[in-house]
């Protein structure tokens, strides 16, 4: 998912046709967001070994799909569906059949990402996406951001959780809008407060407040990922927008087992997010 404009108005930090994804922007991170600690995890009773794929972090990070080739499955004039095929291999030994729907109506963007296992036994399974959002700013310490969670998670050196902490009385409480200022980011945040319709809504607006763009979190999302690319490759598109990653579970749920989903043999699991502009062009 590289570019999504209205009425003119750029609102990921995408990139062009043709060019390299890098910093993972619009990438969909399946069968596990963020990291593995060593990538090494325990499922039914079998050690499981998976790439290191982050080895200056000793992590393996983003799952297994994000250089896989999606195939066109359906196309309307509002709404694409693409598929692809996770096959069993080492570290990961278990057969999914993925795909992500992104549909465009009055709301805005509203995306659906399916991953059904036809194995004979469980696998374990965790998704997120990965799109950095942009309120047209040319830094992010000036956009105004709000995040409706009681907690974030505190990470060590490796980017992996060692505890939860209430966001009260810290410098990660957005629960009330406010610029993001010089505060660097790459922090999972939980205990999501949602609206009458079960979402859970980040916003990210202009320093004027009279436009921005809303992602909600809906079906499977159980923690969301906030980050201001401090540590990108490239010194010059750090800061430019910020990644507000939907996620069905927090970092090294493989090892850690914190909301990772058991998917069942013959089962679906459904994550729901989307993008809402909102104020003028």
């Amino acid at each position: 998912m590289r570019d999504y404009t209205v009425n003119g108005r750029p609102l990921l930090d995408g990139f062009s046709a043709g060019s390299p994804i890098t910093g993972g922007r619009g990438q969909l991170l399946a069968p596990w967001p963020n990291r593995v600690g060593g990538g090494r995890y325990r499922f039914d009773g079998r050690d499981l070994q998976l790439p290191l794929t982050e080895p200056e972090k000793n992590d393996a990070i983003h799952g297994l799909l994000r250089w896989n080739l999606w195939n066109l499955l359906a196309r309307t004039t509002d709404a694409v569906r693409v598929g692809t095929t996770l096959c069993p291999q080492p570290g990961y030994p278990f057969h999914l059949d993925v795909c992500a729907e992104y549909r465009l109506g009055p709301e805005g963007l509203q995306v659906a990402v399916l991953a059904t296992h036809p194995g004979t036994a469980p696998a374990p399974y965790g998704v997120g996406q990965h799109p950095c959002l942009t309120v047209g700013t040319d830094l992010v310490d000036t956009a105004l951001l709000t995040v409706p969670a009681r907690y974030l998670l505190r990470t060590d050196d490796q980017g992996l959780p060692v505890r939860q902490d209430p966001v009260d009385g810290t410098a990660y409480d957005f629960r009330t809008s406010r610029p993001i200022g010089d505060l660097r980011l790459d922090t999972a945040f939980t205990g999501l407060e949602r609206d009458p319709r079960g979402r859970a809504v980040v916003r990210l607006a202009h320093p004027s407040g009279l436009r921005g763009i809303d992602l909600w979190l809906g079906q499977g999302t159980r923690c969301v990922q906030v980050y201001t690319g401090d540590t990108l490759a490239e010194p010059g598109r750090r800061r430019r927008g910020v990644a507000v990653e939907a996620m069905s579970c927090p970092p090294d749920a493989f090892r850690s087992g914190t909301d990772l989903t058991r998917l069942e043999a013959g089962a679906t699991h459904v994550l729901r997010w989307g993008l809402s502009p909102w104020g003028p062009s």
